[in-house]
């Protein structure tokens, strides 16, 4: 399946570890991330060569043309919130996980369009977007 991962980049990488284990675990379940470069420490330099409006092009292409977007919304983001929102209007399945102790914003909790999970340890989350696949 074609999966748009939307996660923090200039919001804070605090989740980075978490970012890189996850992507590599859909990725070894036979999933396409095209957003898979975001999930790794370098990405950062990369996406500073690029002009705002070629990010914004490449990644609404990428929402277009996913499954589902699965967003990690633990580290609040503005362009992981135009993401959701985006893939919402084009009739994309929507999964967003985050911490358990992590607070998350009543827009995502309270869209019952939004799949929404709660998870603490990366095992608990896999478990939730491997249901959430299923169901599709």
């Amino acid at each position: 399946m074609n999966i748009y991962f939307a996660c923090s980049i200039t919001g804070g990488r605090e989740l980075e570890s978490f970012y890189r284990d996850f992507v590599a675990a859909l990725e070894s379940d036979g999933h396409i991330i095209p957003t898979s470069h975001l999930a790794q420490s370098e990405s950062m330099e990369g996406e500073r060569l690029l002009s705002a409006h070629d990010v914004y092009e490449r990644d609404v292409k990428w929402i277009r043309e996913c499954d589902a977007l699965i967003a990690e919304v633990g580290v609040p983001s503005h362009g992981v919130g135009y993401e959701i929102g985006y893939a919402l209007q084009l009739g994309k399945p929507v999964l967003c996980l985050a911490g358990k102790d992590r607070r998350v914003s009543k827009m995502i909790t309270g869209n019952p369009a939004v799949s929404m999970k709660t998870y603490n340890v990366l095992e608990e989350a896999l478990k939730e977007v491997r249901e959430f696949l299923k169901s599709m």
